[in-house]
């Protein structure tokens, strides 16, 4: 059906208002929104808010839960159920706010070349930003990260599990598309082959998009919730059918569901395993989530399972934000001391403490700027690392660990060895393992096989201690 430009904002009007900023009841609590101005890196030039409830376990998980078009993260948390749900469940929740304009204003970049491969840049690397800040400030669950959004913010949640999947461990998207679904800005709705009715492409063309994003992760897929109305016009209906079949080739199933129902009036889920679950709300327009929906996506992620929320002890060395944090947490001094276990010129295995796992260079790479990752350890060359009276970390012998950048969230990579600090370590007699030019730490916020190194602020925790056992 032909629509014109004024009748299509007038609707993007009316579904800000009915997904972005409706007036619910604030959360029963004492505990607020809080806006954090520094954050870390931040390509997306994003701003980041934040409700932490009162109540909550030592070590809460994480929601990222991201607006539609022209709204905004303090919207979404007025609009949406998630921070009441924090409030009796104990899990923090981040509220980003996308700056990038496109359609009917500023909306989360999943169209840039940036935003579509892993650390490129923009929108995602500012929320992978956000997480890890989460984590630090708060002691927050990296094994324990969600992602869930509506319309733009739902776009991002499939396009967040195809670019971090090692990050995020579970998706809802509500009235989403399926990842690199979007060539340009310009698609963006209204117009553009994406969202004009006309997308169709195959499981395996799907599939191997989200493959593209992040090459050679072997790692487990997170399990996504899909969500859309059947009379979505803005969004049309018949991407949810895209997004099924992009994430069953991902996760290697049927196109076929292993179950069919209805679990309330209008709603008729299939299940895909339980990987994938998709809900079709009959009569529904651009208008998700709506009551009782953030309720189901929270029970998809498994969080009304946790036993009930305490809350944590005071923690000198990483207090509570508030107000507008202008500088990073701080983190306990390590002192650099050389571990005696491992003299200088033994070859080692550098093994991660939570994991139990491997610093592991992907598929015996020897090309400049490959990213170590976390892997089974194998005692393979790959996995065999020297550590020299210089204070390097060299692999092949003639390959040194090297820190591509010094702030949180550098890649660590291994590049062929000149000398630099950047290619100096610390191995510390707590476990962790400090640049010389950065002073942060080798850092794997998953357990996974596939989970990249980065460098973050050192604050000695499981994800930071790593054993340097000789091979031989």
């Amino acid at each position: 059906m032909r629509r014109t430009r004024a009748a299509v904002a007038g609707l993007a009007s009316s579904l800000l208002l009915a997904v972005g900023v409706v007036a619910l009841s604030p959360p029963a609590s004492a505990a607020s929104l809080v806006e954090v101005t520094n954050f870390g890196n931040n390509p997306g030039g994003m701003r980041m808010h934040i409700y932490v409830p009162d109540n909550r376990p030592a070590n809460p998980a994480i929601v990222v839960a991201m607006h539609g078009c022209g709204g905004s993260g303090p919207g979404f948390y007025s609009g949406s159920e998630f921070a009441s749900l924090s409030n009796q469940y104990g899990f923090i929740v981040i509220y980003p706010s996308a700056m990038q304009e496109a359609g009917f204003g500023k909306c989360f970049d999943t169209w840039s070349d940036a935003s579509k491969r892993r650390g490129g840049g923009s929108d995602p690397v500012s929320i992978e930003s956000m997480v890890n800040y989460a984590r630090t400030q708060y002691g927050a669950d990296i094994n324990r990260v969600y992602a869930t959004g509506s319309s733009s913010g739902g776009m991002m949640t499939q396009h967040m599990l195809a670019v971090y999947p090692d990050l995020f461990k579970a998706g809802a998207s509500f009235m989403g598309v399926p990842f690199n679904c979007f060539a340009n800005a310009a698609a963006y709705p209204p117009g553009g082959p994406c969202t004009n009715g006309s997308m169709n492409r195959t499981p395996q063309q799907w599939g191997d998009m989200v493959r593209a994003a992040y090459p050679g992760y072997t790692g487990p897929r997170p399990p996504i919730q899909l969500w859309h109305g059947t009379n979505d016009t803005l969004v049309p209906y018949s991407l949810l059918q895209e997004s099924i079949e992009q994430w069953t080739n991902v996760h290697g199933l049927s196109q076929n569901p292993t179950s069919t129902d209805t679990p309330q009036a209008n709603w008729n889920r299939r299940r895909f395993g339980t990987q994938v679950e998709a809900y079709a709300i009959q009569g529904a327009g651009h208008s998700l989530p709506s009551s009782g929906m953030a309720r189901v996506a929270i029970q998809f992620f498994g969080l009304d399972r946790t036993t009930p929320p305490t809350t944590p002890p005071v923690n000198p060395t990483t207090p509570p934000a508030t107000g507008n944090p202008t500088s990073p947490p701080t983190t306990p001094p390590v002192t650099p001391t050389v571990s005696p276990t491992v003299p200088p010129g033994s070859a080692s295995e550098i093994r991660g403490a939570q994991s139990g796992r491997c610093v592991d260079v992907p598929n015996a790479s020897r090309s400049n700027g490959t990213r170590v990752q976390l892997y089974d350890c194998n005692r393979q060359t790959n996995q065999s690392w020297t550590y020299t009276s210089d204070r390097q970390l060299r692999v092949y012998g003639d390959m040194c660990l090297d820190a591509a950048g010094s702030g949180n969230g550098a890649a660590v990579q291994i590049y062929g060895c000149h000398g630099q600090a950047n290619q100096q370590w610390n191995v510390n007699s707590n476990g962790t393992i400090s640049g010389v030019q950065s002073g942060r730490c080798l850092d794997a916020w998953s357990t996974a096989n596939g989970a990249q190194i980065q460098l973050y602020d050192c604050h000695g925790q499981t994800n930071q201690r790593f054993s340097l056992t000789p091979v031989g």
